[in-house]
């Protein structure tokens, strides 16, 4: 994968493995959510824990949680939390997706994640 941080394609970062700084496996790029009435991505989700696919929990992340890091040959997606962080992070079962409509669930994914809400 060549990541450019500034024109990302949705299938370039879906199935993209994120990591911490200290390089632990924080989980994978699913999906991207973007509110259609303004064309900007709402956050990311990012499947963490479960056993092929299974038991895997999903997280809503603001993209701007996320730093893109291209110094070695290694694109990678860095999320600068520890693994029990997202034991409180908004949450949600891949059978029970948040309803898009619901701007609160979304405010408190950007407030947990101490990113200014732009919705």
């Amino acid at each position: 994968m060549n990541i450019t941080p500034n024109l990302l394609s949705s299938t370039s970062i879906a199935g993209t493995n994120v990591k911490n700084p200290s390089g632990e496996n924080i989980g994978e790029i699913k999906d991207l959510m973007v509110d259609w009435s303004t064309g900007q991505v709402a956050y990311a989700v990012l499947s963490f824990g479960g056993f092929l696919g299974m038991g895997d929990k999903l997280f809503a992340i603001p993209l701007e949680a996320f730093e893109f890091d291209t110094a070695d040959a290694e694109d990678r997606i860095v999320l600068d939390v520890d693994k029990n962080f997202l034991d409180d992070a908004p949450g949600f079962d891949k059978d029970n997706w948040p309803n898009t409509a619901d701007h609160e669930f979304t405010r408190n994914v950007y407030s947990h994640y101490d990113v200014e809400y732009k919705f």
